[in-house]
């Protein structure tokens, strides 16, 4: 009698995933989407606000940019109580809890109180710091790449807003829109719950909460900081003002000018799980370096405004004249958005790596500085725009903070890592 035996596992053995590590993976991802939608959705209806308010192209930014500064502040201690507490619980919790303040939004009526009740709307936008962490925790690290990037393409939702939120603006009236995405938030929370499972990590660190912070002063964790200020915080503040932009620019209607700024909005939420793909296999710091260089090059393009050149000739004189097409504008945002999701995934590839003990903490800070860039820049757009009148200045903005990202990210890490090595850090 011939006995067959299963051979012993291997390093080479790809580490299987269990079917409850996948069920909370779409759960986070759906609920993570969601919230991403009613984060972005003054994006939108800040349009028709902007001329009920008569408000500046300030004045326009510092709307559409407010709840974008409490997701951002607020991911910092929702990360560490997800340490503590379980990201199934806190998410759940943050579901109801926005659900109030986003209802309320419908009862505005003056800039103030929109910016008022933006502050406690803005907080879903810190539910990524929950999920990050609370999905990491069900994977492998050979797998954890993927699952963050896959959790991470729920910015899908910038995307979702960009269709949903002008179509039902469109039909029903703007204040129709919070009340609508208030019932969502329920929804989701519910479904959320009934769909996850405890968090095998949620009470295991060890020491004081105040313990946990002490992270915070390993330099590491400020370089990824300034990786992802400029990869999610420049998705986020041109998610919110691309919308605007190809309506003045191209004379677009809003409905119109939406879609196509879903070009640039989709493949960057999407494609985060290929950018967690790419970490895992080629390593972090590739990613994250090329990445930045294509969108250095994209945005070097983009910055530059309609001209109109005078030439003078031996015949007389020559008019030369430079513009962005719309298409042409399309294509370039399309592959900026590929980009920054690329660099966004492979930032919290560096995280899950080095801190695993601590992947609460640091993914609050790394995305709180994501969501300050995601605050400030559309601010410092609408104040250049008053001030230089050029709409590209906001790609002149970015182009410029990209090229600092680039001489920082060589001077730390590739002048003393090789670019090809698997880590740089």
């Amino acid at each position: 009698m011939n006995l067959r035996t299963e051979p012993p596992p291997t390093a080479a053995t790809p580490p299987r995933v269990s079917g409850q590590a996948w069920s909370v993976l779409f759960a986070s991802t759906l609920a993570f989407l969601v919230c991403f939608v009613v984060w972005m959705m003054f994006g939108v209806l800040g349009v028709p606000l902007r001329e009920e308010l008569k408000l500046n192209s300030t004045e326009f930014g510092l709307l559409t940019s407010t709840p974008v500064l409490t997701g951002a502040i607020m991911r910092l201690p929702l990360g560490a109580w997800t340490d503590r507490y379980g990201g199934r619980i806190v998410m759940t919790i943050l579901l109801v809890v926005c659900a109030v303040p986003v209802y309320i939004v419908s009862y505005a009526s003056q800039l103030w109180q929109f910016l008022f009740i933006g502050l406690f709307l803005g907080c879903v936008g810190a539910s990524f710091a929950v999920g990050t962490p609370y999905v990491a925790r069900f994977f492998p690290p050979q797998k954890r790449g993927f699952a963050m990037g896959f959790f991470g393409a729920g910015t899908a939702g910038a995307a979702v807003n960009l269709f949903v939120t002008p179509t039902l603006q469109s039909l029903y009236g703007w204040r129709f829109v919070p009340r609508i995405y208030a019932v969502a938030l329920l929804v989701t929370a519910a479904i959320f719950w009934f769909a996850s499972a405890r968090d095998p990590g949620a009470g295991k660190s060890n020491g004081s909460l105040l313990d946990s912070f002490k992270v915070l002063a390993d330099p590491r964790v400020w370089r990824l900081c300034q990786y992802y200020s400029i990869t999610f915080g420049g998705f986020t503040a041109l998610s919110l003002w691309i919308p605007q932009y190809l309506k003045a620019e191209y004379g677009m209607s809003l409905v119109m000018a939406s879609a196509f700024a879903a070009g640039f909005s989709l493949p960057g939420s999407v494609l985060r799980a290929v950018g967690g793909l790419l970490a895992d296999k080629l390593g972090a710091h590739n990613v994250t370096w090329w990445g930045l260089w294509v969108a250095w090059i994209c945005l070097f393009i983009l910055s530059y405004p309609a001209t109109d050149f005078v030439i003078h000739t031996i015949d007389g004189t020559a008019t030369l004249h430079i513009s962005m097409p719309l298409a042409g504008f399309v294509a370039l945002t399309f592959v900026l958005g590929a980009v920054f999701a690329f660099g966004m995934a492979s930032t919290f590839k560096y995280v899950a790596d080095d801190f695993p003990s601590n992947m609460g903490v640091v993914t609050g800070i790394v995305g709180l500085a994501g969501g300050l860039g995601g605050f400030l820049l559309p601010i410092l757009f609408g104040a250049l725009l008053d001030l230089l009148k050029i709409r590209s200045s906001c790609f002149m903005l970015l182009y410029g903070v990209v090229w600092v990202s680039l001489i920082l990210l060589y001077v730390s890490e590739v002048k003393r890592t090789p670019i090809l090595g698997d880590r740089a850090v």
